[in-house]
């Protein structure tokens, strides 16, 4: 055993190296004698320990030997001498990395000088190991090695390679610099520029940028900025034309296929190029593109210089893509928010004109209203010239609609102005409770009507109000309209109260409530609460916003809250006294003109009129009455079911039409569906938008009933337009009809539909009968497959025994008996050959012919069936002439065409008796031909046709038998190998047959 710090003997040295490692046995196998170390044998013990330690160790370490620093090291240290291993790697320092050695060697001398170990932390040394000089870093530590006279004899080197960290640490800086300045900002340009000076901060991973943005339409790039080009940044294109490969071939080769393109020399695309002596260094480039959010397009492209120093791909490639990916991103968040201010400054400007419109379309709508109500109120009320029933009751229906379409052009109108802040209060003390009653007691008789309970608790209050009268009207009569609307029994109930220096008025109703989820949205310009039931589903859905409005002017407040099932309040708070109201809109008592409460309210109360079916006989006569005129159809026996929640539209609709057919109506699709499910109707005219269920929800419920579906539904719906016309087509139903719409066209739909829907009812009748006929035939088929099965067993055994009686006889009982064999045996091949015809019928009546296909020679097949049937023929006193010139060779059913030839050879023989038959077999170009010449009694030209179908003759079945179904089976066999038959005249009398066949076989 050697003593601890001896050496290890020559013997235990050679073992190490020979240890597995690799470094050790190349150092082994290499030949020292001429280097500066010599001969292996004759390194000193220091030197041999050394190396020991080094092989055995894990960490990269390295040994720097004599005054000529010869290098030596371990397995670890491979990966850091790169392309240099094995063969450059084991030398002098000064010949292994030479443009390391002005830096190394002076370290070295100063380290001999001192004794003293060193230590570096990540030190930069340019590096040549794969072709190029490389950018890494290096932690190490050189510790001198001191032989026993203590002088210096070599260096012991673990060193650790920190490139990775070092450029990772730099890079992701860069990337967190330029998500920082340019995430924020609110333009494209300004995210282009603030990520640029974030990579200017990082030179030697981007040596230099050029930064460009595409246009709207991808074909023209335009220059944000640069970095890196020094002088030369004036040079660098500022616009490139992505459309064609002389201007844009930088960029373009990248737009168009959106993938990375690496660049050698950009220098080429500068401008103002310099002189040949100013000559500049390549600059080569990736060029990436910066991919929209989107995905969809191109949202620009980063040039990005490729530092000398670094490998152009793997860890660095992937950093450009990051960076490029970054600006992407940065850049299209940018735009998205310039591109959602913009939006948002576009709805701005939208919506002031259209208030500006609704506001002037408004006004424009009062003048042709007014020349309207007024010659029509007139001719109502004139005395001197009375009008008769039916025209006073149509002019009424045109003054009911009328003043409602005034009322919504009025509440537009002030709902507009108070958006758009035009409108000027004038506020006066008011008895507030006297005020209100007298407003609510205009929905008296109204509330009645509908079966509904209208209570007042009003109590004077201890001071007056100050409102602006005609404002605080309209805000009480839209919350009693709304209440009426949605409210179907129970009551209304109105409340006044002065509570904390506020009038408070609460209406409340006992109706259907609405979620809780739509609370948050019910002051909301045109908003409605969807399937919410209702008296009717018109409206314009400013109501309640108006009603906000209108409360603001006041200083005051609306609020709701509401059960669903149970009904809804609304409370509307205005202060007392006048410090929250402007002094200039302040008017004393008196100070405006009166106006009549009872015409204000008119509209109101007409609207809810509308709502409300006519009750009593007498109404509902008079109704029909008033728009009854000549019928516009011929008497129908049809029930037309007529859906709208308008009363008015459905009595005028109801007495356009029941002079003629029956007319039942539903105020909504709900109700409908039921009466629909309980009596289906001939026709469905339809409203679209209805409470409850609308008119799409009733077609979609009678569409998916397979009893119902059938029934003819015709929308109607005052959405105009092609668009709404096929959206009502493509849901199903059969007509769409735009209101307003005339009387003759409303008529005419319903004929039309009528009509078609009588003709669809006689197909389906006699759809039903050819089913039923189908399923027959089906049947019978299925019965003569089991009929023919059924029948094989016993004449096969039928034919066995016939075989051994034959066979048993004696001669003289064999010439006794032999014609009656004979006789017998024929009659047995006839039944099963129509056994084995019906039973091709059936199957060949299920589906395609299934074939069996192999090469077979057609020539070959047709003389064995004719050698087989001439007995027969001859028997008949029919002589058979075969013509076959030769082989002919090609892919068929063997077994089905051999019954072809036979059903062929078979219908010579019965049609044409002791006639001559010729049979011909020939190959004309890619097809073969077989012809079969029959001299017999011929098929007439307007039964060749026929005689291919099922069960059909040329001649009577009197006298002649068979089933008819031999030429039906060969034309089924022969069309399922892609060919043809067909008959023609014999010249002289008879009938040719010609079959062609394929000879490649049925196509798949």
């Amino acid at each position: 055993m050697e003593a601890a710090g001896a050496s290890p003997r020559p013997e235990g040295w050679l073992g190490t190296l020979r240890g597995g490692s690799v470094m050790g046995r190349l150092i082994l196998e290499r030949d020292w004698s001429g280097t500066p170390l010599g001969p292996i044998a004759s390194w000193p013990s220091t030197l041999r320990t050394l190396v020991s330690m080094c092989l055995t160790t894990r960490f990269p370490m390295f040994i720097y030997w004599g005054p000529e620093r010869v290098q030596l090291y371990n397995d670890a240290g491979i990966p850091i001498m790169g392309a240099k291993h094995p063969d450059h790697a084991l030398g002098p320092l000064r010949d292994v990395f030479p443009e390391l050695w002005p830096q190394l060697g002076s370290m070295f001398d100063a380290l001999e000088r001192t004794k003293q170990a060193n230590w570096a932390e990540s030190q930069s040394l340019p590096i040549q190991r794969g072709g190029f000089a490389e950018e890494a870093y290096f932690t190490w530590s050189y510790t001198p090695v001191l032989d026993d006279d203590g002088s210096v004899v070599g260096f012991y080197t673990p060193a650790l390679e920190t490139t990775g960290q070092v450029l990772g640490q730099r890079r992701l800086r860069t990337l967190h610099l330029l998500t920082q300045r340019a995430g924020g900002a609110g333009s494209v340009d300004e995210a282009c520029r603030a990520g640029l000076e974030a990579l200017a901060e990082n030179p030697a991973d981007l040596p230099f940028t050029w930064l460009y943005v595409t246009d709207a339409g991808g074909t023209r790039a335009s220059l944000v900025g640069s970095t890196g080009m020094g002088t030369r940044s004036a040079a660098v294109p500022a616009h490139v034309d992505l459309r064609t490969a002389e201007e844009g071939g930088l960029l373009s080769p990248v737009a168009s296929t959106r993938q990375a393109r690496r660049v050698e020399d950009v220098n080429g695309w500068l401008g103002a190029p310099l002189p040949p002596e100013a000559a500049e260094p390549p600059r080569p480039a990736l060029v990436l593109p910066l991919p929209h959010a989107e995905g969809d397009r191109d949202l620009g492209f980063l040039v990005v210089g490729l530092s000398p120093f670094l490998n152009p791909e793997g860890e660095y490639r992937g950093f450009l893509e990051l960076v490029a990916g970054a600006l992407a991103t940065a850049a299209s968040s940018a735009r998205a928010r310039q591109e959602a201010v913009e939006r948002m400054e576009q709805l701005a400007a939208l919506d002031r004109a259209k208030t500006a419109f609704f506001s002037n379309v408004s006004h424009e709508f009062r003048t042709p209203l007014t020349l309207m109500l007024g010659p029509v109120e007139d001719a109502l009320s004139d005395p001197a010239e009375p009008l008769a029933p039916r025209l006073a009751e149509r002019l009424s229906l045109v003054q009911r609609n009328a003043t409602r379409l005034l009322k919504l052009v009025n509440t537009l109108l002030d709902f507009t102005r108070a958006e758009a802040g035009r409108v000027r209060a004038a506020f006066q003390p008011t008895d507030l409770s006297a005020f209100t009653a007298e407003l609510v007691s205009q929905f008296e008789s109204i509330a009645k009507r509908a079966q509904l309970t209208l209570t007042l608790d009003l109590p004077p209050l201890a001071e007056p109000v100050w409102v602006d009268r005609e404002m605080w009207e309209k805000v009480v009569f839209n919350l009693l309209s709304n209440a009426m609307k949605f409210t179907f029994e129970g009551g209304v109930h109105v409340r006044l109260r002065a509570e904390e220096g506020m009038a408070r008025l609460t209406v409340w109703d006992t109706g259907s409530g609405i979620p809780e989820a739509e609370l948050p949205h019910i002051f909301e310009r045109f908003h409605r609460v969807e399937n919410a039931r209702s008296r009717s589903h018109e409206g314009s859905g400013i109501g309640l916003s108006l009603v906000q409005e209108l409360t603001k002017l006041h200083g005051g407040t609306v609020d709701v809250t509401s059960t669903l099932g149970q009904g809804t309040a609304f409370c509307v708070a205005v202060s007392l006294g006048t410090g929250h109201l402007p002094r200039e809109q302040l008017v004393p008592e008196g100070g405006i003109p009166t106006h009549s409460v009872a015409r204000s309210a008119s509209a109101y109360v007409e609207e809810i009129r509308g709502w409300l079916a006519p009750t009593g006989q007498e109404d509902g006569a008079r109704a029909l009455e008033g728009v009854r005129a000549t019928p516009l159809l011929p008497p129908m026996s049809a029930r037309v079911l007529v859906v709208d929640d308008n009363a008015d539209l459905r009595t005028y609709i109801t007495g356009l039409l029941d002079a003629s057919v029956t007319v039942e109506t539903a105020e909504d699709g709900y109700s409908a569906l039921q009466a629909i499910r309980a009596r289906p109707p001939d026709l469905v005219l339809s409203d679209v938008m209805m409470p409850r269920l609308g008119g799409f929800g009733l077609l979609r419920e009678l569409r998916a009933d397979p009893r119902l579906r059938a029934i003819p539904f015709v929308l109607l719906s005052a959405r105009a337009g092609e668009e709404a016309s096929v959206e009502g087509l493509e849901a199903g139903a059969d007509d769409y009809l735009v209101k307003p719409f005339s009387a003759r066209e409303l008529a005419a739909r319903v004929r039309t539909q009528l009509e078609m829907a009588r003709v669809r009812r006689e197909v389906a009748e006699l759809s039903a009968r050819e089913a039923v006929l189908q399923e027959a035939v089906r049947a019978r088929d299925e019965f003569l497959s089991v009929v023919s099965h059924e029948l094989k067993t016993p004449l096969a055994g039928f034919r066995l025994q016939l075989d051994l009686i034959e066979r048993g006889l004696g001669p003289d009982a064999h010439a006794r008996l032999g014609e009656r064999l004979l006789f017998t045996r024929r009659q047995v091949h006839r039944l099963a050959t129509v056994v084995e015809t019906l039973l091709d019928m059936s199957q060949l009546s299920s589906g395609p012919v299934q074939l069996s296909v192999e090469d077979v020679d057609l020539a070959a097949l047709v003389t064995e069936e004719v050698a087989q049937a001439r007995e027969e023929l001859c028997r008949e006193g029919c002589e058979v002439a075969v013509r076959v010139s030769g082989p002919v060779r090609g892919r068929f059913d063997k077994a089905r065409l051999e019954q072809v030839v036979q059903g062929l050879l078979s219908n010579a023989l019965k049609y044409g008796p002791g006639k001559p038959v010729e049979v011909h077999v020939e190959q004309v170009g890619p097809s073969a031909r077989l012809t079969v010449v029959d001299h017999g009694m011929g098929v007439r030209i307007e039964d060749r046709e026929r005689i291919w179908q099922r069960f059909e003759r040329a001649v009577s079945v009197r006298n002649f038998g068979g089933l008819g179904l031999g030429l039906w089976i060969a034309r089924q066999v022969v069309e399922a190998h892609g060919g043809s038959v067909g008959v023609a005249e014999t010249p002289g009398g008879g009938a040719t047959f010609t079959v062609s066949l394929p000879l490649d076989g049925p196509r798949p």
